[in-house]
């Protein structure tokens, strides 16, 4: 008698199966897609560059709004009842919600679809939540690839969330058309623990939770925060960076919100900033990507690997000074600048 067959672990889906579905907005697809772009794995990685390259025609036609604050301003309910009004009006709202990484376990830590209830359960709406690993400002290395999935899914809007927390906020604005920062009424001369250069680079300001009591606080921090805008540089010519006050968990100012955002768009389309901050970010993406790939080059080396903790104990130890630890690395990898 015949032995049945050895029963074989299902193979995922092919490059082509994975690009049919990420366009035709299957989200388990789409899951999949972002799990295969973020996976560290090399092979993963070979296919993930094959699958990114097969949707870049399809990519690129989403509004890029990233979403920075102090902890506590209400990024996560402004970005709730911002999602919900904007599938109202017939958009596709894709969320990437991104996370301090727990150290111990490298996963996401805040838990972001149970901080946004209503988007999580709107069909129109798709929320990825990241874990950082680290990288400072906020944002995973994947962010970019992950905003192409989602526009080649058909998202017309792109919202990514940031920690906001006084990190390097600028790999996020490098990467949106729009970088919107939150702050809490109250204002101040130490702008509330964020950076003044974040503030330079901001496309507007909104000082939210004006509601009840703090309406007045809210319109007086407003006032400082324009009159502190007078005498920084703007990031554009064209574009002087409004400040509204508004109120995320009532929904109110989304829609001025939303004008200032689209009014941007529009200044900067005629003016010809759009194409070109678009296309500096792409130049951007590459460079960090050419990082990433030589420093896990020089990671994956077996030289490096066997060499590398006992230059770590030597420059712990003050024995050896790290411009010539680097030095050694480099000729390990055969790296020479």
């Amino acid at each position: 008698m015949q032995n049945a067959p050895t029963a074989t672990a299902p193979a995922g889906p092919t490059i082509d199966m994975l690009v049919a579905g990420v366009k035709s907005g299957d989200r388990a697809m789409l899951a999949r897609a972002i799990t295969l772009v973020e996976s560290t794995k090399a092979e993963h990685q070979a296919r993930a560059q094959q699958l990114l390259q097969a949707l870049l025609p399809a990519t690129g036609g989403a509004l890029r709004l990233g979403i920075t604050g102090v902890p506590g301003v209400g990024k996560s309910t402004t970005i709730d009842e911002l999602g919900m009004f904007l599938t109202s009006r017939g958009h596709k709202v894709a969320v990437l919600a991104v996370d301090p990484t727990s150290k111990r376990t490298g996963g996401s830590i805040l838990g972001d679809k149970t901080r946004m209830n209503r988007l999580a359960q709107e069909p129109k709406a798709f929320i990825r939540p990241s874990p950082t690993s680290g990288t400072l400002g906020g944002v995973t290395r994947k962010t970019r690839e992950t905003m192409a999935l989602c526009e080649a899914a058909g998202f017309d809007v792109i919202i990514v969330e940031t920690v906001g927390v006084g990190q390097s906020e600028i790999a996020v604005a490098d990467m949106v058309d729009f970088f919107l920062v939150l702050l809490l009424p109250g204002g101040g001369d130490d702008l509330q623990g964020i950076k003044k250069g974040i503030i330079e680079i901001a496309d507007m300001i909104a000082i939210n939770k004006a509601d009840g009591d703090n309406v007045t606080r809210a319109e007086r921090a407003a006032s400082e925060y324009r009159a502190a805008l007078q005498i920084l540089n703007p990031p554009s010519p064209t574009w002087s960076p409004p400040v509204i006050t508004m109120s995320g968990i009532q929904g109110k100012g989304l829609d001025k919100l939303w004008e200032h955002v689209l009014n941007h768009r529009k200044s900067f389309t005629e003016s010809g900033e759009f194409a070109e901050r678009r296309q500096r970010q792409t130049v951007s993406w590459m460079h960090d990507m050419l990082n990433d790939r030589i420093m896990s080059g020089i990671q994956r080396n077996p030289r490096v690997a066997a060499r590398l903790p006992q230059i770590e104990a030597d420059v712990r130890a003050g024995r050896l000074l790290p411009t010539l630890a680097v030095d050694e690395i480099l000729d390990l990898a055969g790296i020479r600048p």
